[in-house]
């Protein structure tokens, strides 16, 4: 998977997030970011951390930051690009 398609994703969790609490939630992404991006990192890495992002997601959903349908939508791009 090339470099755009998964900062795509990042873009997309941005817009998924209620502009109130955007820029708190980019300042977790970017340690995500910094992992699923790194080309050297070791599968098993990618693997943890994309489900670590998955888990916390689904917190955003739980204190209703990111709706169900944008959820859903998220998790699913997270599993085709990473896991």
């Amino acid at each position: 998977m090339n470099s755009h398609q998964k900062h795509r994703t990042f873009d997309r969790i941005r817009t998924a997030v209620l502009p109130e609490y955007r820029e708190r939630v980019a300042e977790y992404l970017v340690l995500y970011e910094e992992v699923l991006n790194d080309d050297n990192a070791s599968p098993e890495g990618i693997r943890a951390t994309a489900n670590q992002l998955r888990g916390y997601l689904r917190g955003l959903n739980t204190t209703r930051v990111v709706g169900m349908a944008d959820l859903e939508d998220l998790d699913n791009h997270i599993i085709e690009t990473w896991l």
